[in-house]
């Protein structure tokens, strides 16, 4: 199985940047595709962002395009996602997921296998 654990979620205000890490750990860990879900107090959780496991392939929500980034390491064993220009509304809980596919990317939450605890990211305004 895989490990994620999330860090770097804080208070931040609105139009600031901030770095998100998702350390992860376990068997071919470094070809799964992954992603990012966030999940704000009484909503769903949605899609954010996605990268495939081979390739570079990347994948964003709507919402994010133009101001947040998806990558991992070069030795791909820790992801990260990179948001630029915050507004109130990113503010939520966001998970990192797993996925054992290699070429795949994923938007779904049903899609992925593992998941980690979450890191809180609050914007204010």
């Amino acid at each position: 199985q895989v490990r994620l654990v999330e860090s770097g979620g804080r208070l931040v205000q609105a139009g600031g940047s901030l770095r998100l890490s998702c350390a992860a750990s376990g068997r071919a860990y470094s070809t799964y595709a992954m992603g990012w879900f966030r999940q704000a107090p009484e909503k769903e959780r949605e899609f954010v962002a996605a990268i495939s496991g081979i390739g570079g392939r990347t994948k964003f929500a709507d919402s994010v395009k133009g101001r947040f980034t998806i990558s991992r390491d070069g030795t791909k064993n820790t992801l990260y996602l990179q948001m630029n220009s915050l507004k109130p509304e990113d503010t939520a809980v966001y998970y990192c997921a797993a996925r054992s596919s290699a070429s795949g990317i994923y938007s779904s939450m049903g899609e992925y296998n593992y998941w980690g605890q979450g890191t809180q990211v609050t914007v204010s305004s």
